[in-house]
């Protein structure tokens, strides 16, 4: 395979080379037995670098490392764990610009979202670091005398995380840096897609533990595929919580084997999320939200806009103007800041690309714009498609499902109530945007009657949620919340604890019990 012809001072800098990086690292060696894999630049095709990813045995030595550290890590006070977090945010911010360029180069979205990539990293730094003087629990009232309810979090001592190609670095952080304050040791599984990205991350997060003497098993990585190495982690009960995003169907899998060992899980899965625009919205704003929602990352996020609901006065001034601003669209290779979309991850995602809009063509479905995969000069060698707007029949199957791609479908509809329905009518719960200055609709859209996502926005688009808030989605997306708000108490465990500091032993529910 040809060599990738793009700058690679960024990967020297950040501890990778040309030649063969080692995928599996146990806290103070990188190492690895298994297969040697290219990896690609989505701009062409050609080899990046190459990894030599992990074996069953690889990951076992790992998990005797990880196993060995969490007793002395959960026994470190969480301010100081804290502190290490810190440490890790001002070394992000040193290295923001090549990690984000790395981002770039092995995913393939814009060089602008790969460094605000390695932001959100940064904030979730700051979060953790703050959360670490601020766990808590309760103090309750007792019904018998001489006596009192504590609430005390522990930490769950092995975390399991495996992240998706979409978000290789963000996602990753979301979980480690709560997870590490909370006492927890982490064992990662990026995907195998984005090897790289994982191995540096790996990097600078050891630099500053070992500069701190910091236990080994704190994080320890190993790059390998789903169905051996990412299985492993199912099966586990050392892992107290396997934290997995992806697929709703993979999700389902990964829910079913580790509840089956009473494990936990947080779930971030498929998205279909759509936006609502009711003819008093501020029409720029919402145009602007959902041409960003919807080729942002070339639609590969999981909260990238698949479905616009517009009032029907308001329909055909916004379908035009957004196919004139699609026709303005500057693709191109992504590590060149004058293009505002890059291509899609993989091959395998034109494939979707190519015969989701030939399903779409069967059930009905009209394009409005776009839908050619693109082979200009510059252009024909990467997986570069055109962003694509569809109309299809409201009730048309496909429309349930969630095509990781930029292809997104615009509907009219008659009222609020109509646009909440269909909004809600999907298997998948992520996220939702409303634009409107009725402020009664915003009230209703947040309600019980309204939209039935995790995220429910107003006059924000579908895409970019901040860290201080909880992640996540319900129904098919999963119901799991990574990140902000509460979202550390699922790497802990709470114990309820009755203290009697009386000299009698009193019953509760004024039990009489006489021996």
């Amino acid at each position: 395979m040809q060599k990738n012809t793009q700058s690679h001072a960024f990967l020297t800098s950040l501890g990778l080379d040309q030649g063969v990086n080692l995928g599996v690292y146990d806290g103070k060696t990188f190492f690895a037995n298994g297969r040697v894999r290219d990896s690609v630049s989505p701009h062409d095709n050609r080899s990046i670098a190459q990894v030599q990813e992990g074996t069953p045995e690889d990951y076992e030595a790992i998990m005797r490392v990880a196993e060995a550290a969490k007793g002395s890590w959960g026994l470190r006070p969480a301010p100081f764990r804290g502190e290490i977090v810190r440490q890790i945010g001002l070394m992000l911010r040193q290295r923001k610009e090549e990690l984000g360029a790395l981002i770039s180069l092995e995913m393939g979205k814009i060089l602008n979202e790969g460094l605000g990539e390695v932001q959100e990293a940064i904030d979730m730094c700051d979060f953790a670091c703050g959360l670490s003087r601020k766990i808590q629990g309760q103090v309750l009232p007792s019904e018998r005398p001489g006596h009192v309810l504590l609430e005390q979090w522990n930490p769950l001592g092995l975390v399991g995380v495996i992240t998706a190609f979409n978000f290789p670095c963000a996602v990753f952080f979301w979980n480690f840096c709560i997870s590490m304050v909370c006492g927890n040791c982490t064992v990662w599984k990026g995907a195998s897609s984005t090897s790289l990205i994982t191995i540096a991350i790996t990097r600078l997060v050891h630099d500053v533990l070992a500069k701190n003497g910091v236990e080994a098993g704190v994080l320890t990585t190993v790059v390998g595929p789903g169905r051996t190495v990412g299985n492993l982690f199912l099966d586990d009960p050392r892992l107290k919580l396997v934290s997995f995003t992806g697929s709703t169907g993979i999700g389902r899998t990964v829910s079913e084997k580790v509840h089956k060992r009473f494990g936990s899980t947080i779930l971030e899965l498929g998205g279909n999320n759509s936006v609502v625009v009711m003819e008093d919205a501020d029409f720029e704003m919402a145009m602007k939200a959902e041409v960003f929602g919807s080729i942002g990352t070339s639609g590969q996020r999981c909260t990238s806009t698949r479905r616009v609901f517009i009032q029907e006065s308001l329909y055909e001034k916004f379908k035009t103007k957004m196919i004139e601003i699609y026709k303005g669209v500057k693709i191109g290779n992504p590590l060149k800041t004058e293009f505002i979309m890059g291509p899609l991850h993989t091959k395998g995602a034109i494939k979707e690309f190519t015969e989701g809009l030939d399903e779409i063509k069967k059930q009905g479905g009209k394009i409005l714009y776009g839908g050619n995969r693109l082979k200009s000069e510059g252009l024909k060698e990467g997986n570069y498609v055109e962003p694509t707007i569809v109309e299809i029949a409201k009730d048309a199957p496909i429309v349930n499902e969630e095509l990781f791609v930029p292809i997104v479908y615009l509907f009219p509809v008659a009222n609020f109530e109509e646009a909440v329905r269909l909004n809600n009518q999907v298997p998948q719960g992520l996220s939702s945007a409303l634009f409107t200055k009725n402020m009664q609709n915003v009230f209703k859209w947040m309600g019980p009657s309204g939209s039935d996502c995790g995220l429910v926005n107003v006059n924000v688009g579908t895409s970019g949620a901040e860290i201080g808030g909880a992640f996540g989605g319900e129904k098919e997306t999963g119901g799991g919340r990574e990140s902000g708000s509460d979202a550390w108490k699922q790497y802990m465990r709470r114990s309820t604890c009755t203290v009697n500091f009386g000299n009698d032993l009193p019953l509760s529910q004024g039990l009489d019990f006489n021996l």
